[in-house]
């Protein structure tokens, strides 16, 4: 292929220890922001939900007006 550039072979020895390096970097969340996170995360999800559901029964009441249907 033309334009292709070959990577660098790096032995298995050197890989393993990048990856141990990258892994060492890591900033790991504490269990309270884990916590915290989840319940944002159920939170959203639930007023998205509602949201939702609101705007789906107003819209389908003025769809239904509009047709006729809900005589």
């Amino acid at each position: 292929m033309i334009g292709f550039k070959s990577m660098a072979k790096t032995s298995p020895a050197q890989f393993v220890r990048q990856v141990r390096q990258e892994i060492s970097r890591i900033s790991w969340s504490s269990r309270r922001e884990t916590g915290i996170a989840t319940l944002t995360v159920f939170a959203m999800a639930t007023i998205a939900a509602i949201f939702f559901l609101l705007v789906d029964a107003v819209l389908s009441n003025i769809v239904q007006l509009l047709l006729g249907l809900g005589s």
